[in-house]
């Protein structure tokens, strides 16, 4: 085959229910100049037999043990021969006109490094949310944007390849918080572009490790700041507004854990020293004193509207 323009990036770990879905929406493309990068990690189910039998634009490759998905991420990536990678998990969706209406857009901003879209967040029930229907995000340097309100949906980006050669790749300690780190890093160096409709369909799932494992997300994104940190040494001084923010959620969502786990003055102490004057973190400190079993149903309430770390926002 020659040199796609395109590498959709496929991770999958026991997705018989939906990888056909996810395949077929990448078949039916109005542009075709594309090849998926399929990486199987380690399923046990008949994905791997479905994805085999697309034929040669399907590339498989399995992994022997199942590694954490930054991990999975950056050895899929690894083996992308396009000018372009974009991503889709085996549980979304494209719609039909995706990379036709997105690949122009890195001609008319040649100094984009990724483009990304509107998307549709459902579930089995039917449409939850458009994401971007009231909120319309920004375009150009969007790190800061990114840091006081994180918004991109994976399944809607398209990157250059030469842009993901010029970062360190998917944090392949974190397990739930690594792509907004991977993009988080993209945005300190390029300029975002995006096409505003939706142009994936996103599924939101009440088995995600988002909800089974929701306190480890804090502290994943402890570990994504300093990983920023790290690379970048100047940010400290250049967005020190916007870090507050972010570490400002952070502490917002450790003190929902812990008052979810039935130590509310300890979750109360934490958001003391947090934004006290946020209305919003108020709010959040007069809730601990409910029971904390009511934490599950706010929670789930929340879900089904937007994602999570969206739902209150510092300004």
């Amino acid at each position: 085959m020659e040199r796609p323009k395109v590498s959709v990036i496929m991770n999958c770990l026991n997705e018989e229910r939906y990888v056909q879905q996810a395949i077929d929406s990448v078949f039916n493309q109005t542009f075709t100049d594309w090849e998926i990068v399929f990486w199987d990690n380690a399923s046990t189910d008949r994905s791997a037999e479905i994805a085999k039998s697309y034929g040669e634009k399907v590339r498989y490759f399995c992994s022997e043990e199942t590694y954490p998905v930054g991990k999975a991420r950056n050895l899929c990536i690894n083996q992308a021969q396009g000018e372009f990678v974009a991503f889709l998990d085996c549980d979304d969706i494209w719609l039909p006109q995706k990379l036709e209406k997105q690949i122009p857009l890195f001609e008319k901003s040649p100094d984009a490094g990724l483009v990304f879209s509107d998307a549709i967040y459902f579930n089995e029930r039917g449409t939850i949310c458009q994401i971007y229907k009231k909120f319309k995000p920004p375009r150009g340097n969007l790190f800061p944007h990114l840091l006081r309100k994180y918004f991109i949906c994976i399944a809607s980006v398209v990157i250059r390849k030469s842009a993901i050669d010029n970062i360190e790749g998917f944090n392949e300690s974190l397990e739930f918080f690594e792509d907004a780190c991977f993009f988080l890093k993209l945005a300190y160096k390029f300029k975002f572009d995006y096409i505003d409709e939706p142009l994936v369909k996103y599924r939101v799932r009440m088995d995600s490790g988002t909800i089974k494992d929701f306190g480890s997300l804090a502290q994943e994104r402890d570990i994504a700041l300093q990983s920023l940190k790290k690379e970048f040494p100047e940010i400290d001084k250049k967005f020190s507004e916007d870090i507050e923010v972010y570490q400002a959620k952070t502490n917002a969502q450790k003190a929902i854990n812990e008052w979810a786990n039935n130590h509310s003055s300890k979750a109360r102490s934490i958001l003391k020293s947090t934004y006290p004057k946020n209305p919003l973190i108020q709010a959040l400190y007069l809730v601990t004193f409910l029971p904390h079993s009511t934490f599950k149903f706010l929670f789930i309430l929340n879900y089904k509207i937007k994602n999570w770390l969206n739902w209150y926002k510092f300004e």
